[in-house]
């Protein structure tokens, strides 16, 4: 159940419980950080730029490998985007980032958004995983699984 309200609740807390499991499922099998942003309007024309701005502002690109990804998402807009940083997106390649966001919005256009997002992360993670698998030697959690909200 979408909700909007001063405090921003876009999830149930069990919508958001779910989605920050699928989370830490994903990134049980691979040595990549996923994180998701969430607001009700895109600033920019173009929701991938708005995506880049808020990786950058996330410090995302401080991971050891660059194999972190964001998931955006702007609710009212109903504008999404995936960015991936420079060390998966060459591994997984250009057109697999196109074709992910277009079977995400399939999933989307179902109008259940919490099943489209945690579709999405499980996705994610498939390309993490077969990238970076999970080195239970070396790997550490980076980034804080929680989900991001903006205004």
């Amino acid at each position: 159940m979408w909700r909007f309200s001063r405090k921003k609740t876009f999830f149930t807390p069990e919508e958001n419980e779910k989605i920050i499991q699928s989370i830490q499922e994903a990134e049980k099998q691979t040595s990549g950080e996923i994180r998701i942003f969430v607001e009700s309007r895109c600033k920019y024309v173009d929701a991938l730029d708005r995506a880049k701005e808020i990786f950058s502002n996330l410090q995302m690109e401080r991971t050891e490998l660059r194999n972190a990804v964001l998931f955006y998402l702007a609710v009212k807009d109903r504008q999404l985007a995936i960015f991936a940083d420079k060390g998966i997106h060459e591994a997984a390649g250009a057109d697999y980032w196109k074709t992910a966001v277009k079977e995400i919005l399939s999933v989307f256009s179902k109008d259940n958004v919490t099943e489209g997002i945690t579709t999405s992360i499980y996705k994610i993670g498939e390309a993490l995983k077969t990238h970076f698998p999970y080195d239970k030697e070396v790997d550490k959690n980076e980034l804080p699984d929680e989900i991001v909200f903006g205004k």
